[in-house]
C-alpha cells in the first residue's frame, strides 16, 4: 500500500482512540453490573487507572476518546430498560437477556447505547462491537451471535438507515 493511499495518521488515531472507549465501556458496563457500583463511580475508576496508563507487564493500553466512553456509559444507563427490550427481541424466545452471558449483556447495552443516543451510522456500530466482540470471545461464535443481534436491534432503532 502506498503512502498516499494509506488514512491519514490523526484519522487511524481518533479511530483506535473510538474503539478502545467502546472496548473500556463494555468492560465498565459489566464491572458496574458485577459489583452494583454506579456509573459515576465506574467511570472515575475507568479514566484514573485505564486510559493510557502502562499495565504491570508493561504493555501501554490504549487512551480512550472520554467523552465517547462517558456518553456511552451513561446513555447505556439511562436507556437500559430499552436497550434490554430491543436486545430480548432480537435473542430467542428462550434465552432472554438475563440468560446471556454478562460480558455479551454489557456489549448489547454499550451498543444499544450507540444505536438509541449517538448519530454514529449502524454499520460502523455493529462493526466495532463484532470487533469487541472477537476481543473477549476470540475463538467462539459469539462475534456472529452479536453481529445477528446488533442487526436485528440496528434495524429497530434506525429502520431509516437500512
Amino acid at each position: 500500500m502506498s503512502q498516499a493511499s494509506k488514512p491519514p495518521k490523526k484519522v487511524d488515531e481518533k479511530r483506535r482512540k473510538r474503539s478502545a472507549s467502546r472496548l473500556y465501556a463494555v468492560q465498565a458496563l459489566f464491572q458496574m453490573e458485577q459489583s452494583g457500583q454506579s456509573v459515576d463511580k465506574v467511570a472515575v475508576e475507568f479514566l484514573d487507572h485505564r486510559f493510557g496508563l502502562a499495565q504491570e507487564d508493561g504493555e501501554e493500553l490504549v487512551e480512550g476518546d472520554v467523552d465517547l466512553f462517558r456518553r456511552i456509559t451513561d446513555e447505556a444507563v439511562n436507556w437500559q430498560a430499552k436497550i434490554d427490550q430491543m436486545t430480548d427481541r432480537g435473542l430467542v424466545a428462550k434465552w432472554p437477556i438475563a440468560r446471556i452471558d454478562p460480558t455479551l449483556r454489557a456489549l448489547f447495552r454499550a451498543a444499544g447505547a450507540e444505536l438509541v443516543a449517538t448519530e454514529t451510522p449502524p454499520k460502523v456500530i455493529i462493526n466495532e462491537y463484532v470487533d469487541v466482540a472477537r476481543a473477549f470471545f476470540p475463538e467462539g461464535k459469539e462475534a456472529q451471535f452479536v453481529n445477528a443481534v446488533l442487526d436485528h436491534m440496528a434495524r429497530e432503532a434506525r429502520p431509516e438507515a437500512f
